[in-house]
């Protein structure tokens, strides 16, 4: 029988009455706006009762997870919000006043069927993506007002998880971990003591300054969502028969992949230092996914082949609105080149070089990729690989509730082929996670030629 969750309580999470609540509504920003029809990140985390007492009882557990819910969007106010329209300037906006939060955060406490086991989901290679889906809820986003965040936690055999839904017009991939990170850090009772938590979080999305300003994002919803209030986009959330893995990267490993990367790197880069975990990893998944796909005839060596990618803004925009902004501050990177080049004996290293170069590229005019959608508008999706999150994202130690980290961290929202989702792996010291969604019929070949370059 196929999996099943039952929901057990379904409650609002209240913002308690010492949070510091904006006098108005804070309008999207133009990176905030292109998110408005696609808004669903979905972080699921799972942690498995190892048999020493690690995780309290059930009962427990969502207790603390409801009381330091509660404290920690006392902080990041606009998780409790709505997103909403406002019809007299074409405006949309995050509703975090007094009135926005009045309803709270959802809060699910679910318990799923007792065949499906805590250990199994978090150890195997191959996601069991129906059960996944069940673990995570789902926003209420399709016409504004619009929910920003849901929380679901559901009691597994030998464990429990914790799934998130945050909608992407409010955050991206670095704000949804530092506000996992200090929501941890409040169930295990250091949040006044958590660096993260030393500096309160800004969300003034003045503070990202792009030429057009206001007008500019009205310009983008009026692009991206011409029917506002109807904002979903209809069918984002079908999970087509895609075949997901996850590919853990020791930090030994890595340290080999980027000196083999070094070593194929073309002659006119033979002299560079070995590239950046991010450098290496995306050209190794790139690479992998054109390998995989040639010997089908789904690419042919003269075909141009992509690799998209979002680069952080924070730091590089003039002004930066700085390390600890919670919002959506992503620039789209797209590298091109010639499947041959690829697939020749030094294919990793080429693409690393192109991969390096959309890097120095977004560092140098950080708001160049901007309208991402304009980017990659054109390009064969059969032939792209679409790249998330970050070798930095601290998955696993961040996300310890105090019962440890997670056995296992993944991103739900993975409805793409070739989509590969990355952080930081489960041990210190370098290592990474890639996960990817690919057509079942090339996966085996994706793991030996992912695998080939990690020996």
């Amino acid at each position: 029988m196929p999996p099943s969750v039952k929901v057990i309580e379904d409650a609002r999470i209240a913002v308690p009455p010492t949070a510091a609540l904006p006098p108005e509504p804070l309008r999207l920003s133009a990176l905030d706006a292109q998110w408005i029809t696609l808004p669903l990140i979905q972080r699921l985390l799972i942690f498995v009762d190892d048999g020493t007492g690690n995780i309290p009882p059930f009962a427990a557990a969502v207790d603390a997870l409801r009381a330091s819910l509660a404290e920690t969007v006392a902080r990041f106010v606009p998780l409790a919000g709505r997103i909403v329209h406002q019809a007299d300037t074409g405006d949309a906006a995050i509703d975090c006043t007094e009135a926005g939060v009045g309803e709270g955060v959802r809060f699910l406490v679910a318990e799923m069927s007792e065949d499906v086991d805590a250990g199994r989901l978090a150890g195997d290679e191959d996601h069991d993506a129906e059960a996944f889906g069940l673990l995570v809820p789902v926003l209420d986003a399709g016409q504004l007002p619009a929910e920003t965040m849901a929380a679901q936690v559901t009691r597994l055999r030998g464990g429990l998880a914790l799934g998130v839904a945050m909608h992407h017009a409010v955050a991206d991939g670095r704000s949804v971990w530092t506000f996992l990170e200090a929501w941890a850090a409040a169930c295990r009772g250091d949040g006044d003591a958590d660096g993260a938590a030393a500096e309160p979080p800004a969300f003034d999305r003045a503070a990202i300054k792009l030429p057009g300003g206001e007008e500019l994002a009205r310009v983008v919803l009026r692009k991206h969502a011409p029917n506002l209030p109807m904002a979903a986009v209809a069918g984002h959330l079908i999970r087509p028969n895609l075949s997901r893995r996850t590919f853990a990267i020791a930090a030994q490993d890595m340290r080999r992949l980027k000196q083999r990367i070094a070593e194929l790197s073309p002659s006119e880069h033979a002299a560079a230092a070995p590239p950046s975990s991010f450098v290496a990893v995306a050209a190794l998944a790139w690479v992998s996914f054109v390998r995989a796909k040639h010997p089908a005839g789904l690419v042919s060596p003269g075909d141009e082949v992509y690799l998209f990618f979002f680069a952080d803004c924070r730091a590089r925009l003039d002004p930066p609105p700085g390390d600890h902004y919670f919002g959506t501050c992503i620039s789209g990177c797209l590298a091109r080149a010639t499947a041959r080049d690829l697939l020749a004996g030094n294919g990793v290293g080429v693409a690393a070089a192109l991969v390096a170069e959309e890097v120095r590229r977004a560092a140098e005019d950080p708001l160049a990729g901007w309208d991402w959608m304009s980017t990659a508008n054109g390009v064969s999706m059969d032939r792209l690989v679409n790249l998330a999150g970050s070798t930095r994202f601290p998955a696993y130690e961040a996300a310890d509730f105090g019962w440890g980290p997670p056995g296992r961290t993944e991103l739900v929202t993975m409805n793409q082929e070739g989509q590969v989702v990355l952080v930081a792996g489960k041990k210190k010291g370098g290592g990474v996670q890639a996960s990817v969604s690919l057509h079942p019929a090339h996966m085996a070949a994706y793991k030996s030629h992912f695998l080939s370059y990690l020996g």
